[in-house]
């Protein structure tokens, strides 16, 4: 049976609140085929996030209302591991205390801070040194990587090869942690592999009908206009880290400003909705924005390093590289559905930003 996980936003919620409609919804979970399994609440934040075993959604809001009349904002279906990987557990907390009448009473948030690591991917390193060395070095990367997560207390939520996703409850440990890895990858490493860390925060169900997913999305586009080897934070998580944390560092952090950082947002979204047109050109980029030619090209240098011609050209690069990894599409099916409107310019660019043709990319993952 499918599990699912459902946001609650109540102004003023507090845990003793939260434990007594948990307990009505065990009550009423056998009517409607469900498993009430835990949930977390967050009396800072106001949010309530619940995790249950049901027959589908609709069963999940019938229990929701019956019970309570709590109706949730919205509703995902999750995989019960990687809501552990991430949170940390898919069961009540056994040292929750319990009140006299038979409540399991905590105060437990679910917001996380999620490490995101972006390496060279591994087919192009390959092709570049032949597969052992690849090997050697993606080996290393990979226990340089997880020696800090163990040291650092994070939690390898998802490993896709050349980029990990790691969540931390405490953004100091996540901070520490980013440095740590920064630091020895660059040593061990400069010269043979490009590396980027990013660091964001946020709760499990937001826009995404993916766990965490707006968190990740939004750390693996400051990735991809970090420098090698930066370290790219948000402003919310460096508002976390103590005052001290750079206190006559000279650290490799990279941040914006909170108006910078949500127009970052907004260029990368407007991207993800119109990669895929053809059509869709800098005219349209900047009517999408709101804003003239000029003031898109001198935005996104100042906030990406990179003019809006570029930024689009290198995410839909990206996209069609996944494309390609599917392996079922050719390459005019490629070019057509990630927004080139010819064969031969896409394999002119995909050759000078990776070095090879996409039919010899395709031969790689063979």
């Amino acid at each position: 049976m499918p599990i699912f996980m459902d946001i609650h936003l109540v102004p003023g919620v507090k845990a003793l609140n939260v434990a007594e409609a948990h307990r009505k919804d065990l009550l009423h979970q056998e009517e409607y085929g469900c498993k009430c399994m835990t949930y977390w609440i967050d009396e800072e934040r106001e949010n309530i996030f619940c995790l249950i075993e049901a027959p589908d959604k609709e069963a999940v809001e019938q229990m929701h209302d019956k019970s309570h009349g709590l109706a949730p904002h919205k509703i995902i279906e999750v995989k019960s591991n990687l809501v552990e990987s991430f949170l940390g557990r898919i069961y009540d907390p056994e040292e929750a205390p319990i009140t006299e009448n038979g409540l399991k009473v905590f105060n437990d948030p679910s917001f996380r801070i999620l490490l995101v690591t972006k390496a060279s991917d591994p087919n192009l390193l390959k092709h570049q040194y032949g597969p052992e060395k690849a090997n050697q070095l993606l080996n290393s990367h990979n226990s340089i990587i997880r020696k800090n997560i163990s040291q650092f207390e994070g939690r390898e939520a998802e490993f896709e090869g050349s980029g990990f996703v790691i969540s931390f409850s405490s953004a100091s440990k996540a901070a520490a942690c980013a440095l740590a890895i920064q630091e020895e990858m660059f040593k061990t490493h400069a010269a043979d592999i490009r590396f980027n860390i990013a660091l964001n925060g946020g709760e499990p169900v937001e826009k995404s009908n993916q766990l965490f997913g707006d968190t990740i999305q939004f750390a693996w586009n400051m990735c991809s206009i970090a420098k090698d080897f930066q370290v790219a934070m948000t402003s919310q998580v460096k508002g976390l880290v103590s005052k001290d944390f750079f206190h006559n560092k000279k650290e490799p952090v990279f941040s914006w400003s909170p108006p910078d950082e949500n127009l970052l947002k907004a260029l990368f979204d407007i991207l993800e909705n119109n990669w895929q047109d053809a059509s869709f050109d800098i005219s349209n980029y900047g009517k999408a924005m709101a804003m003239s030619k000029s003031q898109l090209y001198r935005k996104t240098i100042s906030i990406t390093g990179h003019p809006p011609n570029a930024l689009l050209k290198e995410f839909r690069l990206e996209k069609a590289k996944e494309l390609l990894k599917k392996r079922h599409y050719n390459i005019a099916q490629i070019t057509f559905d990630s927004g080139f409107t010819s064969a031969s310019y896409f394999t002119k660019c995909f050759k000078k930003k990776y070095g090879l043709g996409p039919m010899a990319y395709l031969d790689l993952l063979r």
